[in-house]
């Protein structure tokens, strides 16, 4: 178990350098480039959000997961901008050996499942890897659409993309985003996007995430993390963690919990565990903000979302148990790597850390906690 746990948590903390893989979009509000973990929450929220407008045979799990992954390489490789020329075979050639290393580093029994999965996105050969794609395609197009003051040069890369470059397929694939892309460009069209508009409302509100920062620091210590990138690490974290979870834990369920988990800071701001925030007070602020944020769905999923936000809440279900485990699991292996960050800065003692993050984790993945306690107790002695 111990050798197991070992190589998933490496792979997880080999993950963490998506987060300084910067791509050619910004954020909404112009204010940086947009990374590709954060791209990645996006995307997955993007299914999520889209479920309702995929095809019937669509697995809208399977492709969140595949959304989860399917940028992992470019840790070695890089991000290609599309409007660049490129030599795209080589490149091709180089993410496939990334994708070897990187799901190498897994377990040998979980090897296949990742990246089997990251190859049939690639391929883009079945209904979920092609919905996975169109949504991988009209993100970029709504982020650029979407900005406070929408950049000329961006704005003709999108039209060019719609036309004949990649996104032209969408004109088929996924007809409502592409005329709602057209829409937003003042160009005339027959078709109603209403369905697209309502819940792009809300995807745009979600981009605030990124701008949320938290206590804890990435792994090399460079900046603190913001809470999208917090978000989908901690989904590929329980993910990979599966295993260790309690029997009849739904692993997608606890992925939708985790992507929506702290959505609501985009209102109510990050509320560090070690910090002195008043939790009466955070709860309201938190439950205010869920309101709004998740009101701005359709009915239907403003009900699913706000249930699914609660349930994480209240932790009294095993998927939600599980969740809260993970949500709590992460930052300490970052502070393992980086030197301590939040527990130098709040002065944390093994006693907190064993009743903030011990016993929630103990709770959904006991093996886990066994494992990282005498790590951390030895860091803390430190």
């Amino acid at each position: 178990m111990t050798e197991r746990l070992s190589a998933q948590i490496a792979f997880l903390k080999e993950a963490d350098k998506l987060k300084r893989v910067n791509r050619a979009n910004l954020l909404l509000d112009l204010s940086r480039p947009e990374n590709a973990a954060e791209h990645c929450w996006h995307l997955a929220l993007y299914a999520l959000v889209f479920a309702p407008l995929a095809n019937p045979d669509v697995s809208i799990a399977r492709v969140i997961r595949m959304l989860l992954l399917h940028d992992l390489v470019e840790i070695e490789v890089g991000d290609h901008p599309i409007h660049e020329d490129h030599d795209w075979a080589a490149i091709a050639a180089a993410e496939e050996r990334a994708a070897e290393r990187l799901f190498g580093m897994l377990p040998a029994d979980q090897v296949p499942q990742f990246l089997d999965l990251w190859r049939a996105f690639e391929a883009e050969a079945c209904p979920d890897a092609r919905f996975a794609k169109q949504l991988d395609r009209c993100q970029p197009i709504f982020q650029v659409l979407c900005a406070q003051s929408p950049v000329p040069a961006h704005v003709q890369i999108v039209r060019d993309n719609l036309s004949t470059g990649r996104a032209a397929p969408m004109r088929e694939d996924f007809p409502q985003a592409y005329h709602h892309a057209l829409s937003l460009l003042g160009e005339a069209t027959q078709r109603d996007t209403q369905e697209v508009a309502r819940r792009l409302a809300f995807l745009c509100e979600a981009d605030r995430l990124k701008s949320v920062y938290r206590a804890s620091r990435l792994l090399d210590d460079s900046r603190r993390e913001n809470s999208a990138e917090h978000s989908w690490h901690a989904m590929l974290y329980a993910w990979v963690l599966a295993d260790h979870a309690a029997p009849g834990v739904q692993i997608d369920r606890v992925l939708s919990m985790l992507m929506l988990h702290d959505i609501v800071e985009i209102d109510a701001g990050d509320a560090p565990i070690h910090g002195q925030s008043d939790p009466t007070l955070m709860a309201a602020k938190e439950d205010a903000a869920a309101g709004r944020l998740f009101g701005l769905l359709p009915p239907d999923q403003t009900r699913e979302f706000n249930a699914l936000w609660r349930e994480f809440e209240a932790a009294d279900t095993s998927d939600a148990v599980f969740a809260k485990a993970i949500d709590r699991l992460h930052p300490p292996i970052a502070n393992l790597q980086n030197g301590g960050g939040s527990w130098v800065e709040y002065d944390v003692t093994m006693e907190q850390l064993d009743q903030r993050v011990g016993v929630p984790v103990q709770k959904g993945a006991p093996d886990v906690w066994a494992w990282l306690r005498p790590q951390v107790r030895s860091a803390l002695s430190r």
